[in-house]
């Protein structure tokens, strides 16, 4: 298990290319004034021993020095003491809608990621509980078996999009009913499921799924996405709108949060609908659902001592520096001698 302290320092690593950049531009510069001074031939004579290669090994040398830097900013903890502790909270499964509609941009940035944004946010207030996350589309996957370790989870939600399922609707049934094979604690007596969707295009007979669902005990909250007003579903590449999506009659379609679905499904499961445009009303909601409810105590296996591994990057970063103070740009005179390539040597 790892952490890392401080993330933000990644953001250093973008100065690489910047550098790169830079890089090329000054080799071209100086390419281009060398011509203007002499011709190529009489350059090899003038400056023989002017290295091309030690200049880009320079570059990829100070690269690395500046990668060991961000790393070592950065701190990453590794875990090194697991113990076993115990924890009381209810099992709580996240069923999210990866279907095209989601795409939708009717609520900001689109409708998927501000849903991964709730459940994100409602994981960050949860303690001692137990969580797991479903895709579904026009079928269901797991993406996070139950489990205690967020940090995960949180980078599993973090990619999920809407190209993981190739057949498109909203297959909900097999959503509930992968939901049901997650509550592996026949004595947690609270199960929840919270389902984040803009209701549209639902399959079969969901109700009823979920009424069965209920009598296994597991509860059903549905979080709406999207407006009723509706909004187009683009089709970006590489960040850009290249049109939007078309029925079979060449119709542009509008996508609209389908709210009475949602709420029909949440009654169906002795749960209750939630509007998901304020996120801070949703994380109080949930929070409000599972402080009602009576927890379960279990046995949780977490690290509890992380050691930092900065002093390592540190050593790599220095390490590289010395090593570019004693790299010169002249080619190496015992290299050049052994004439590896076959080249000609210039005469005078």
């Amino acid at each position: 298990m790892y952490q890392f302290e401080q993330p933000i320092y990644f953001y250093v690593l973008l100065a690489i290319p910047v550098l790169f950049l830079l890089f090329v531009m000054l080799m071209l510069w100086k390419k281009r004034t060398q011509r203007k001074f002499a011709e190529a031939k009489m350059l090899q004579v003038l400056a023989p021993n002017q290295s091309t290669f030690k200049n880009v090994l320079k570059f990829i040398v100070i690269a690395l020095a500046l990668t060991c830097m961000s790393f070592a900013l950065v701190n990453p903890k590794v875990g090194t003491k697991l113990e076993t502790v115990k924890r009381e909270g209810v099992d709580v499964v996240f069923a999210l809608d990866v279907s095209k509609s989601m795409l939708a941009e009717d609520i900001a940035p689109n409708r998927l990621e501000k849903s991964k944004q709730l459940v994100s946010q409602i994981i960050n207030g949860l303690a001692g509980d137990r969580i797991g996350i479903i895709g579904y589309a026009g079928s269901a996957f797991p993406q996070v078996p139950i489990t205690t370790d967020f940090s995960s989870a949180r980078l599993f939600l973090s990619g999920m999009n809407t190209d993981m399922v190739s057949s498109q609707g909203t297959a909900m049934n097999e959503a509930i009913q992968m939901a049901e094979t997650y509550y592996n604690d026949i004595d947690q007596k609270n199960r929840v499921l919270f389902i984040i969707s803009d209701g549209e295009d639902h399959e079969g007979d969901y109700q009823s799924i979920a009424a069965q669902a209920l009598e296994k005990g597991i509860k059903i909250y549905t979080i709406g996405v999207g407006t009723e007003k509706g909004s187009n579903i683009p089709i970006k590449r590489n960040g850009r709108t290249l049109s939007f999506k078309k029925d079979q009659n060449g119709q542009t379609v509008i996508t609209r949060l389908n709210e009475a679905s949602l709420k029909d499904i949440a009654e169906a499961a002795d749960g209750e609908y939630i509007n998901g445009s304020n996120t801070k009303e949703v994380v109080e909601a949930v929070k409000r659902i599972l402080g009602g409810m009576d927890k379960k105590e279990f046995d949780a296996k977490q690290f509890s001592d992380f050691k930092d591994q900065f002093q390592w990057f540190l050593a790599g970063a220095l390490f590289l520096l010395l090593i570019d103070i004693f790299l010169l740009e002249r080619k190496t005179a015992w290299l050049t001698k052994l004439n590896l390539f076959n080249q000609k040597q210039a005469h005078e």
